[in-house]
């Protein structure tokens, strides 16, 4: 009982010790603060030093560092700090309402010490880490920037270093222009990450050269919420421990892939049977039935559909007899659009998200071109250089419409002049199709085929294929 109490006396004067350093640390850095304050001149007023700092080293700051960063971190600090302060009182007040059962109790030392890391000192060590990243411009007695260091884009926003690795500027090794004819080399990450710190930190702490945590959720997350493109990362992206040799070309457009292929543990379903229409459980709203081969194999085949909406790829390619050689799928699916065109020699890429289901690994394992993409980005392609874009089954009228103006207006631009724009099955409410007709004809395309069918009694289909001019200049 003695060596209990004792135990018990340890902690407590334990905690009593951290709440007077932690006073002890805010009087030292007050003080500091003051004679700072004091040296610059900023308590008794000296004309000069005012002169100095508000004319001649403002502009230096304004243009080299983001103060605002500066006030959050800090805030964040001081956050935390307070926090932990709290935390100790609040233990501390327990133990004396509860001075009879500690007594009585029986704490064993590695409770004891699992307490001290990771609620005082693992705190503790983040606010010092956090002080000591932040990177201050240095000004020499001219107002000049001595060290000729900019604050690196959002570096002072983020405590993990690995980002703060990441987004730094890259010089040339030999000292010279890159082969970009710059001087830094930026990697850049979405302004969004900064709403979604936590997020990106969570995503970006592992162990270099170790295997990445099974995390693509978080990363899709991300991305959806404008965080785009992310960082890279010097971990290993995990894969299926079973994983089989994909099906031959010949084979695999039209056959179901091996399930052991696909990582399910962030899926619903368990196996690509399981992703069926039929299924209420499936995990994925969009494209229902698109897991299932036989049922897509029917699709953009004339004699299959009695739909004047529902255009053939023969006729299509009719219309421009060996000039449609690559080009685009926007919207959700599993690459059988693609997988037709291949048939007719065509190169099509699918964009993909993992919305509910494995879409990209399914596009990939038939042999075809997923490009996990989302609506939020600029296509990673360059001007004028797609004979064809085809989107089904995504562009709907649940779209913004000043956000459908800035996408038709990307795809405008990665489009050839005499491409093919081709709008497949969208639907809206009946009494937004002008708007919508609007939207489509605004760019003045020549119109192949444009055909409307009811699809409910308020909504409509609107399908279309449109040719851009060559608006030569």
């Amino acid at each position: 009982m003695k060596k209990l109490f004792h135990t018990k006396g340890r902690l407590g004067r334990t905690m009593g010790c951290l709440q007077i350093l932690l006073i002890g640390l805010v009087i030292i850095m007050t003080t500091l603060s003051l004679f700072k304050f004091y040296s610059a001149g900023f308590i008794f007023h000296k004309d000069d030093v005012c002169r100095y700092f508000y004319t001649t080293t403002r502009h230096v700051y304004e243009e080299t560092f983001d103060a605002k960063a500066l006030s959050n971190r800090v805030e964040e600090v001081l956050d935390q700090l307070e926090s932990l302060q709290e935390k100790l009182e609040s233990a501390v007040e327990e133990m004396e309402k509860n001075k009879q059962v500690l007594n009585n109790g029986n704490i064993r030392m590695i409770e004891h010490k699992k307490y001290l890391e990771d609620e005082v000192i693992k705190p503790l060590y983040n606010a010092h880490i956090a002080l000591r990243q932040i990177r201050l411009p240095k000004v020499d007695k001219n107002g000049q920037n001595s060290s000729t260091m900019k604050e690196e884009p959002l570096i002072n926003n983020f405590v993990v270093e690995e980002i703060r690795k990441y987004i730094s500027p890259k010089k040339s090794r030999i000292g010279k222009l890159n082969m970009y004819m710059t001087e830094n080399i930026y990697n850049t990450i979405g302004h969004a990450c900064v709403l979604y710190k936590k997020e990106l930190e969570d995503y970006m702490d592992y162990d270099i050269g170790s295997y990445c945590k099974d995390d693509w959720n978080l990363a899709q997350k991300l991305m959806l919420n404008g965080c785009d493109p992310l960082p890279r990362r010097r971990c290993l992206t995990r894969a299926s421990k079973v994983y089989q040799k994909p099906y031959p070309l010949n084979e695999s457009l039209w056959k179901t892939p091996d399930d052991r292929n696909v990582r399910w543990s962030n899926y619903q379903c368990r196996n690509f049977s399981c992703l069926s229409s039929k299924n209420p459980k499936r995990g994925y709203n969009k494209c229902s039935g698109c897991f299932e081969i036989e049922k897509e194999k029917l699709k953009w085949v004339i004699s299959n559909s009695s739909l004047a909406v529902d255009f053939a790829i023969s006729d299509v390619l009719a219309i421009k007899p060996g000039e449609i050689r690559i080009g685009l799928d926007f919207g959700i699916s599993t690459g059988s659009f693609a997988a037709r065109m291949r048939e007719e020699n065509v190169t099509i890429v699918t964009t993909a998200l993992n919305l509910g289901a494995p879409f990209n690994e399914f596009i990939a394992l038939r042999g075809l071109f997923p490009l996990y993409s989302t609506l939020n980005q600029r296509l990673p392609l360059f001007d004028n250089t797609m004979d064809l874009i085809h989107t089904s089954g995504f562009m709907d009228g649940w779209l913004d419409m000043l956000l459908l103006d800035f996408i038709l207006f990307d795809w405008d631009r990665v489009l050839r002049p005499g491409g093919l724009l081709w709008i497949d099955r969208f639907f809206c409410d009946r009494k937004d199709l002008d708007d919508y007709m609007y939207m489509f004809l605004q760019f003045r395309y020549k119109k192949h085929k444009w055909s409307i069918a009811p699809k409910s009694k308020n909504e409509v289909y609107l399908s279309a294929l449109l040719e851009k001019p060559p608006r030569a200049i």
